[in-house]
This record gives C-alpha cells, structure tokens and sequence, in this order.
C-alpha cells in the first residue's frame, strides 16, 4: 500500500495547484479504484496507481505533446520511473487510443507503450467513466453526456468519445459484474 500513497502525492503535487478541479476528479477516481481494488486480486495496487495518476499528463509540469495520456505516460517512465504496467495503463485509459488515432498519434503511443488490457484496463475505465470532473461518483450515461456537451459538436474529444463509447459502456458493465472478494467491514 505505500505506491497508493506515493501515487496519490504524485498526483497532488502536479495537479493540486494549477488544475484544481482536476485534481478533485482524480481524487474521486482514485479513491474509487481504491473501494474496487480487491475485486483485482493482485493487480489491485496497480489499478489505484494508475487511477491517481491517470490525468497527470494535464499538469503544466508533465505536459509536452498536448495529449495527456501519453504526456503522462511519458513523465511517469521517463522522470519517476514507474512500474511499466502503470504508464501503459495511463496511456491508454478511458480508450484513449482512439483520440489518439484521430490526433495522428497512435503510432507514436503505441510503439512508446505496450496496451494493458483486459479487467485491469476495463477497470481503470470504469473508475475514470464513473467519476464527475469534481470527484463525484456519477452513472456512466451521465459522465458521457458531460464530456460531450463540455466540448461541444465538431470536436475532436467529442468524437473520439463518441467512437469510444460502446468499449467504454463495455469496460463500465464489466467492472460491476466483478464478484468484491472481500467482505464490507
């Protein structure tokens, strides 16, 4: 449990400051894949790891292509070294591939980083789909519906979620089919 810890500071000393509001969802992903770890097994560590950290490629400190799953990705093998499962998951949470594709730089993450897919990457989904940008637990419909309209018709996030959606719809039902391995306290 100390990489929770230390990827939660991570999270908060890039993203607390300059980007408080998305600090406050990361917060909220990252306490959510902390109440589902369990259902992980041994990947449940690496689950909350990557869920803290998800949106650090937005912090003005990581930033350098101006595609925060792969600017994070990036920061976090390159300068802290972490776990290669974490950068991948990173890179390619919340189906990033596809806004990756539209921006013209799908080659570029995919020959960086090696996809985690799977229930690992369905729940890093799952966690970041459910969670409102203020940290709020939200019905994934809703989370969709609030991408799309802070965006807006004709933009490029607009329509890579749109793509996306039935492999987000997807990742979401599986996480809650998931058994929870251990009792509530």
């Amino acid at each position: 449990m100390e990489q929770i810890g230390w990827a939660a500071e991570l999270a908060e000393q890039h993203l607390a400051e300059p980007l408080q509001r998305r600090w406050a969802h990361s917060r909220g992903v990252g306490r959510k894949a902390e109440s589902i770890a369990d259902r992980f097994g041994g990947d449940g560590t690496l689950l909350v790891d990557a869920a803290w950290l998800h949106d650090i490629g937005y912090a003005p400190t990581v930033a350098s292509t101006g595609f925060h799953p792969l600017d994070g990705a990036l920061f976090l093998r390159d300068v802290v070294g972490a776990d290669p499962r974490v950068c991948s998951l990173v890179a390619y949470h919340s189906a990033a591939a596809v806004e990756a594709a539209r921006r013209g730089l799908f080659e570029v993450l995919s020959a960086e980083f090696e996809p985690v897919g799977g229930l690992l990457a369905d729940g890093l989904t799952f966690c970041d789909m459910t969670t409102s940008p203020d940290g709020n637990p939200v019905e994934v419909e809703r989370r969709l519906a609030e991408i799309l309209e802070r965006y807006g018709p004709g933009n490029l996030v607009t329509a890579s979620i749109t793509q996306a959606r039935p492999d987000i719809l997807r990742a979401v039902a599986a996480v809650d089919a998931l058994p929870c391995r251990s009792q509530p306290r």
